[in-house]
């Protein structure tokens, strides 16, 4: 794993022997004399070159570089975000800020924004050390190699003993106890031996956020950049199956095989097994496995999409059409129905997230999702 960090660290950079150098290369060595003339003059003649952004490169590079093998060593290849989108991006209502002192108060984890009765995952594979009431709130610890993480407040689902996953749930979020009352969220700590770390760094979604590209010659040359491109002109998503029909939609609800009442996190579309289950949007496919209760499920990263990062993944599927880390186009097949996971039946379950948020699907769909309200019936899967 510390190969591909390192690999995909070059790939942001772009450096490459077989190409000019760029401002970072400058910087690595050092030396205006590895410099081509031409820049070497350009650069000469402008002495005005903030060296504080050369300085703060540098830094950035190294911490960089630091969490790449802080990752790479703790254990499971696979890290997951253990609310929201398997894939990110996290909802965080207050990160990680430790205290200068053990003794000292601080915040030593991040609390994600998450609605009371919303699943908690596994954030990589492990066992569970811990998983009861902890001071008046659900805890579940799960030891990963040298690092535990910690959840809370959670209501369990597993036993102390159990191996989880990455990704399998372990509980749901609880009503009582939140850190960020009155609003709903879950605390995820890490401890790496006796020392707290961030989570997130944990999470290689999160690294992936953090990319130097390469300084080239805008930077010497002060020109600004280039303006960004047009925001799509396609907003909403379009419909995951044939014949949107709705069985379920999202909200309150009373399970129907646990009988457990709790957040429908979901739209529940009729869709046969074997029939086809398409993308809503175009984007890159982020998550991809057996993701417990919800069966065999896709995430689709979209990117920002009139503003909004959003995210959508489709459960219980029979099989899949798409491979982890593929690109795939708006209405593109990326699967097919199924009952896998906790189900009575075949359909399709259909989950969006905003800006790491949990929405309801409808409100994404043409019109508001109204032709299929209307069609809205009883059946609850």
């Amino acid at each position: 794993m510390i190969d591909a960090m390192a690999s995909h660290h070059v790939d942001s950079m772009d450096i490459d022997s077989k190409t000019p150098q760029t401002g970072l290369d400058f910087l690595q060595s050092g030396s205006m004399a590895a410099m081509p003339n031409e820049a070497s003059e350009r650069c000469e003649a402008r002495r005005g070159f903030p060296r504080r952004m050369a300085r703060a490169t540098g830094r950035v590079l190294a911490l960089a570089l630091a969490a790449s093998a802080l990752i790479a060593a703790r254990g499971p290849e696979q890290w997951e975000i253990p609310v929201g989108a398997p894939g990110g991006p996290a909802d965080i209502a207050q990160g990680f800020d430790p205290p200068d002192q053990p003794w000292q108060a601080g915040h030593r984890g991040v609390d994600l924004r998450a609605p009371g009765g919303s699943e908690v995952r596994a954030a990589g594979s492990g066992e569970v050390t811990y998983a009861g009431l902890l001071a008046g709130r659900g805890v579940v610890v799960v030891q990963h190699g040298d690092v535990r993480t910690t959840y809370e407040p959670v209501d369990p689902v597993v036993t102390v003993g159990s191996t989880v996953s990455a990704g399998e749930q372990i509980g749901v979020v609880a009503e009582i106890g939140s850190h960020c009352a009155p609003d709903s969220c879950l605390h995820w700590g890490a401890i790496d031996g006796d020392t707290y770390v961030d989570p997130l760094t944990l999470v290689d979604t999160v690294t992936r956020e953090i990319r130097l590209l390469p300084l080239g010659d805008r930077a010497l040359t002060e020109e600004p950049p280039p303006p960004p491109d047009p925001p799509s002109a396609d907003t909403t998503l379009g419909w995951p199956v044939a014949d949107p029909y709705v069985t379920s939609p999202y909200g309150m609800r009373t399970h129907p095989v646990t009988g457990e009442r709790k957040l429908h996190d979901g739209t529940d579309f009729r869709a046969a097994c074997g029939n086809p289950i398409r993308a809503s949007a175009a984007g890159e496919v982020s998550g991809l496995g057996n993701r417990g209760a919800y069966g065999l499920q896709i995430t689709i990263d979209h990117g920002s999409v009139g503003g909004t990062a959003l995210t959508t993944s489709y459960s219980h599927l029979s099989r899949f059409g798409v491979a982890h880390g593929q690109p795939v186009a708006k209405g593109e097949v990326i699967g097919w129905a199924g009952t896998t996971g906790l189900s009575t039946g075949c359909h399709l379950h259909f989950m969006v997230y905003t800006d790491g948020s949990l929405t309801d699907p409808m409100s994404q769909l043409p019109n508001n999702g109204t032709a299929a309200r209307k069609q809205t019936h009883a059946l609850g899967r």
